[in-house]
């Protein structure tokens, strides 16, 4: 679902057994998951599907560089909520910020580069004409408020 008020993509997700370690407490690659997903399904709401992209051979999307900051502890059983904001926009990349809240304690903070490749060159390349006028809408959108 996207806020229209403050243009964060908000996505629910709960803690279960295997994302956490021996104590019970999420595991931090579990929360690199969770980003992972969010992002997926942002992607999606704006109308762009990763597989059919893979399928087409048009482009594929990797994380190149992140920054985390585990604030709280997240536990079995919790629910998350993973806010997810387009941050700027490049040719070929875009920089999301990402948190993750149980309530209103934020647990987790990143800030992550993804960048777009020739899925058959592991190359990077200019993100599709369509896709990145929608992104740099919203973008705009966003800054106009």
């Amino acid at each position: 679902m996207l806020n229209p008020i403050t243009k964060e993509f908000l996505w629910n997700v709960r803690v279960y057994f295997e994302d956490t370690d021996a104590g019970g407490v999420v595991y931090h690659a579990s929360y690199l998951k969770f980003f992972e997903r969010a992002r997926t399904e942002f992607l999606r709401l704006i109308g762009w599907n990763q597989q059919e992209l893979l399928e087409m051979q048009t482009c594929a999307f990797v994380v190149s560089d992140l920054s985390i900051q585990f604030k709280r502890p997240a536990k079995l059983d919790d629910e998350l909520q993973i806010r997810t904001t387009l941050k700027s926009l490049r040719r070929a990349s875009f920089v999301f910020d990402q948190r993750a809240y149980k309530g209103d304690m934020l647990m987790t903070a990143a800030e992550v580069r993804v960048v777009c490749i020739d899925p058959k060159r592991s190359a990077p390349i200019a993100i599709p004409a369509q896709m990145y006028e929608t992104i740099e809408q919203m973008i705009q959108a966003d800054e106009a408020h």
